[in-house]
C-alpha cells in the first residue's frame, strides 16, 4: 500500500492538503493526524470497513475500545445517548483539551468503535492541525494511537511513518506532539464519575470541577482476571518498547547503588535530567525530575530511543504518582508489565 504523507507547516496555508486527507477519511480511507496529546490512527465512525483496518494495521485487539473525536460539542451530544450536567461543567472547562469523556452510547456508533460496549469515548483534540481536519471531513473521527499495538505511542510524525508505512493510506505530518501522552479519560457512565487513565488533565482538576471523582485501581494495578477494558490504555502490557523495562522507587543514592550492581551489556539507565554523568551505566533523560510536563512530553520518545541503542533492560527511576505525573508513572507501569522495585 502506498502511503501518502500530508507535510503541514501552517494550518490556514496548508488548508488544501488538509481538505484532501479529509476527503479520504470521508472516503474510508485510515490517515493518521497529530494532536496535542499524541499521533491518532483515523478513521470515520460511520464506516465499519475503515476502523476494522486501523485495528488491522495497529495488530490492535477488537474488544479495545476506541476514542472519537470531535470538531464541537454539538457533535459530541450525536454520539451521546444522555448529556447529563457533568458532562456539560467538564467540557466547559476542559474542550478542546485533552480530556476523554464516556458515557453511555446512540446507536450511530458501532460496536466495532465501542470495543462491544455500550459506552463510547469522545474528546475534542484542541490542536489545530486536527481540529480543522475534522472540520472538513465533517464526521467523528475514531483514532487510537498510530503507532504498532504495545509499543510506545507515537509523539512525532517519523515515529508514525516508521511503523505505519505501507500500512494505512495517509499520515498527516505536523509538529511533535506538546502533551506526549494520550488523553486523560474519565467516565460518567457510572454512579460516580471516575478516572479511567490519567493524562494532562489531572485528578485534582477534574475533583475542582466535578467535587467527588475516583481514581480506577487499574490506574497502578494490573485488570482483575476477566475485568473488560472501559477504556484505551488499562491493558496489562503497553506502550512498552522491546527492551525490558523495569521502575526503580527511590532515591538518586539508591538508584546509582543498584544500576552498579546490576551493569553489564545492554543495561541502560532512564533518569531525570542532570542525573547521567553521576550513574555508573548509559543513561538517557526523560525530563527534569520537578517537571511533570517534560516527562510526560519526553517519555514515549525516549522509550523508543533505548530500542534504537539497542538496550536489553532499562532501569527507569520513578516519577512521582500525583498530578501528571501519575500519567507518567501509569504509563512506566504498563511499559515495564507491572516489574517495579522499591529500593527503599
Amino acid at each position: 500500500m502506498d502511503t501518502k504523507l500530508f507535510v503541514i507547516d501552517d494550518v490556514a496555508r496548508d488548508d488544501a492538503k488538509l481538505a484532501e486527507a479529509a476527503a479520504m477519511l470521508r472516503a474510508g480511507k485510515v490517515v493518521a493526524i497529530p494532536t496535542e496529546t499524541v499521533y491518532g490512527l483515523g478513521a470515520s465512525i460511520d464506516c465499519d470497513e475503515a476502523i476494522k483496518n486501523v485495528f488491522l494495521a495497529k495488530g490492535r485487539p477488537q474488544d479495545n475500545p476506541l476514542i472519537v473525536h470531535v470538531d464541537r460539542v454539538e457533535m459530541a451530544k450525536e454520539l451521546y445517548a444522555d448529556f447529563p450536567p457533568e458532562a456539560q461543567a467538564l467540557t466547559d472547562a476542559f474542550w478542546p483539551g485533552p480530556l476523554t469523556i464516556i458515557l453511555p452510547k446512540t446507536e450511530r456508533v458501532s460496536a466495532t468503535v465501542s470495543g462491544g460496549l455500550d459506552t463510547v469515548a469522545v474528546r475534542m483534540p484542541s490542536d489545530p492541525i486536527a481540529h480543522r481536519l475534522i472540520e472538513l471531513a465533517g464526521v467523528p473521527i475514531a483514532a487510537p494511537s498510530a503507532n504498532l499495538s504495545g509499543y510506545p505511542s507515537p509523539t512525532t510524525a517519523r515515529h508514525v511513518q516508521r511503523d505505519l508505512t505501507g500500512k494505512i493510506d495517509g499520515i498527516v505530518c505536523g509538529p511533535d506532539c506538546q502533551v506526549g501522552v494520550e488523553s486523560t479519560v474519565i467516565s460518567l457512565a457510572g454512579p460516580v464519575p471516575e478516572l479511567l487513565r490519567p493524562g494532562a488533565v489531572t485528578l485534582e482538576q477534574l475533583r475542582e470541577v466535578l467535587g467527588r471523582c475516583e481514581a480506577s485501581p487499574a490506574i497502578l494495578h494490573m485488570l482483575r482476571e476477566g475485568e473488560v477494558a472501559a477504556s484505551p490504555g488499562m491493558k496489562y502490557k503497553h506502550y512498552s518498547p522491546k527492551a525490558n523495562v523495569v521502575i526503580l522507587k527511590g532515591d538518586l543514592p539508591a538508584y546509582c547503588a543498584y544500576l552498579k550492581d546490576h551493569a553489564g551489556p545492554g543495561v541502560y539507565a532512564m533518569c531525570f535530567d542532570g542525573e547521567e554523568g553521576a550513574l555508573p551505566v548509559p543513561a538517557v533523560p526523560y525530563g527534569h525530575r520537578e517537571s511533570d510536563e517534560e516527562q510526560a512530553r519526553h517519555l514515549f520518545a525516549v522509550l523508543r530511543d533505548f530500542d534504537d541503542l539497542g538496550a536489553k533492560t532499562v532501569y527507569a527511576r520513578s516519577p512521582k504518582e500525583e498530578g501528571v505525573a501519575l500519567a507518567v508513572y501509569n504509563r512506566l507501569l504498563r511499559a515495564a508489565a507491572f516489574e517495579v522495585i522499591d529500593l527503599g
